[in-house]
Formats: structure tokens, sequence, C-alpha cells
């Protein structure tokens, strides 16, 4: 593995909070964000900060394999204290806008894990909570915390793409995970949207403009 550039300190952010005080972190970060199909799937993951497990390799999940980030799933459920996820799903993402809809599985993400928290460093996102947040910008390349829960994230939301496969496979979310390739907007003209579909996303691109409407009806 040994993703992580060797000058990046993954721990700034998380030994700041500690020297004040601060002992029970939850870091957050999502999966899903810009595909056009499924859900937005956001993880927290709740760690003592005094008491952290060693893992080098963490580091944002985009630049790890497929592999790597489920090896590291593993290791991440051992060493955290608590973990939890929250799914929003297309409808209601056409319902409240993908900003939105991310903010509520965040807040969905921190409630499932169940345990204590003290304050939560975020990738990008401000939410509203009753403890100090800290947006990070690029955070699960700048903090260890929130890599770990991007990590848990994407496989996460991978696991739900590769079930939504399984159901629709003419559109290869097994490979693009709902992401707008050429061969996904190919699929999309020759077959419809399917209900998975995001009707508020640009589905159908700009060589078929006006095709994916807010109103438009999916195809079953």
């Amino acid at each position: 593995m040994g993703r992580c550039p060797r000058d990046v300190d993954l721990f700034v952010h998380e030994r700041d909070l500690q020297a004040k005080g601060y002992r029970y972190i939850a870091g957050i970060d999502e999966a899903g964000r810009g595909p056009l199909a499924g859900p937005v799937v956001a993880a927290a993951v709740i760690f003592d900060v005094g008491h952290l497990p060693h893992l080098p390799d963490v580091y944002d999940s985009k630049a790890l394999t497929p592999r790597q980030r489920f090896v590291l799933f593993e290791k991440i459920s051992e060493g955290a204290l608590a973990i939890g996820v929250g799914i929003v799903d297309n409808r209601e993402i056409d319902r409240l806008n993908i900003y939105r809809a991310t903010q509520v599985a965040m807040v969905q993400a921190l409630q499932k894990a169940g345990h204590h928290y003290e304050a939560v460093l975020v990738d990008a996102m401000p939410l509203s909570l009753e403890c100090p947040v800290f947006s990070i910008v690029k955070g699960d390349q700048r903090s260890f915390f929130i890599a770990a829960a991007s990590i848990i994230a994407k496989v996460e939301r991978d696991r739900i793409m590769d079930k939504l496969h399984e159901e629709y496979p003419y559109y290869g979310w097994n490979e693009n995970r709902g992401y707008p390739t050429k061969k996904h907007r190919e699929a999309i003209v020759q077959y419809g949207l399917s209900p998975y579909h995001r009707l508020s996303f640009d589905c159908y691109g700009q060589d078929n403009p006006g095709r994916c409407q807010p109103d438009r009806k999916h195809v079953d």
C-alpha cells in the first residue's frame, strides 16, 4: 500500500484537537455525490484520539485500489470505537438536492455510530451540530479520521451499487458505480432510466438535451 505521500502528516488536526482537550473525535466523509444513479453514502468513524490504531496506509479512498480499500475497511472497523453509515437514496436526493442530501446522510451516520463524540472533522461540508465541527477542504487527504471515513463510505457504497447492478445490469454499475461514463450514458439512451437514477441530474448528457427533467418518470 503506502499511498499516503510521505510528506503528509494526517494527524495534524487530530493532535491539535487533542491538545485542546478533546478525546472522542468523529471523522466524516461521503461517497457518491457525483453519480447519476444510486444513493449518497456517508460514514462517521469515531476514535479515541489517545489510543489510535497503527494504520499508516489510510488515505483518500480515491487513491486506493478496491483491494486496498477492503483491507483497510476491515482494519478500521476493528480499530475504531464506533462506525455509523448514513444512506440517502436517489429519490430523496431529487427531493432535497445533493448538497442537502449529503448533509442528511452525514448526520444519519453520526447518529447510527451510537457513541459519544466531542468534536467532528468533516470533509468540506458545514454541519449544524451541538459540538464543534471542523470542515476541512480535501479533508480525506489531510486528516486520518476523515480519510478513514472516506474508505468506509466508499466500500459501503460500492457494495450497494454491486447489488443494484444485479437488478439492472445494463448500466455497468459494478464498474462505473453510477458515474456518468460514456457507457453509462449510452445505456441510458438505449434502455431509459432505472428506478435508481437521479432525475434531478443531467442523466442523458449534453448530446441529448432536455431528455432528463425532474418530473420525468423512471422506466421500470
